[in-house]
């Protein structure tokens, strides 16, 4: 196993590719904005850590404080990512990564480590079975099935905040809350922006720009959050598929 790995710094943030979408020359739009989201929040104790090679090996986590998210606690970090694909699954990266940030979270004195998690493993949420294998536990939970997962080192447990669960919103349109933490958020949001257009579907983009908003959110939310009809739908990126399915609600 290739034990190199390297952390995203300020110094370095320009020049280091970002594991999810992988160019060579080409620019992508998803990157640049996830570059900038980066710098804004690495001198918060924001850490993104990866296999230095041309792979998706990395775990990117925060402290509970300011990691965008509404969940609520003391001293906690929040895991917004951790990815092992292709022919680097299963031997051991992911092992690793998670293992650097129990170590990191120890040696910082912090009072655990938590993540979002479901009753039933969601795509794009990291694999919540993987890291009930180090001892998280489900903490709290919302009516429609999404986890608080929690590794506490001292007995204290975070929790959502109240307003996550409260899964409603006025508007009855097509409302999507977003980042850009997430490069393939802006690809995400192009192909919900066509498809509307092209439908005469209507549909609100509400970009999450601030630690408050983030903490205020209606609704569970690692970068992305969708509601329908005044109701919270799902964390999950959307095709075409997956939009029409909600659509015809």
């Amino acid at each position: 196993m290739n034990t190199d790995f390297v952390n995203i710094t300020t110094e370095n943030l320009a020049n280091e590719h970002l594991c999810c979408i992988i160019r060579s020359r080409k620019s992508h739009p998803g990157i640049e904005a996830k570059r900038q989201w980066l710098s804004d929040r690495l001198n918060e104790g924001h850490v993104f850590r990866k296999l230095n090679a041309k792979a998706t090996v990395f775990i990117e986590y925060a402290p509970l404080e300011t990691a965008w998210v509404p969940i609520i606690g003391d001293n906690y970090y929040y895991i917004h990512c951790l990815w092992v694909l292709g022919e680097y699954k299963g031997k051991g990266y992911g092992k690793s990564l998670m293992e650097y940030c129990l170590a990191d979270a120890k040696e910082k004195g912090k009072s655990g480590i938590c993540m979002l998690g479901a009753k039933k493993q969601k795509t794009w949420l990291s694999d919540q079975s993987f890291a009930k294998q180090f001892g998280f536990e489900t903490v709290d939970t919302t009516d429609n099935g999404y986890e608080l997962l929690a590794l506490s080192f001292d007995g204290t447990k975070p929790k959502f905040a109240q307003n996550a669960k409260n899964e409603r919103i006025e508007s009855k349109e097509l409302t999507i809350y977003y980042d850009m933490q997430c490069p393939y958020v802006y690809q995400g949001i192009e192909t919900v922006k066509q498809y509307c257009e092209m439908n005469d579907v209507p549909v609100s983009l509400i970009q999450v720009n601030t630690l408050q908003k983030a903490k205020e959110l209606p609704c569970v939310f690692n970068n992305w959050a969708v509601f329908y009809k005044g109701g919270f739908e799902t964390v999950n990126l959307l095709d075409i598929a997956y939009l029409k399915r909600i659509l015809k609600k």
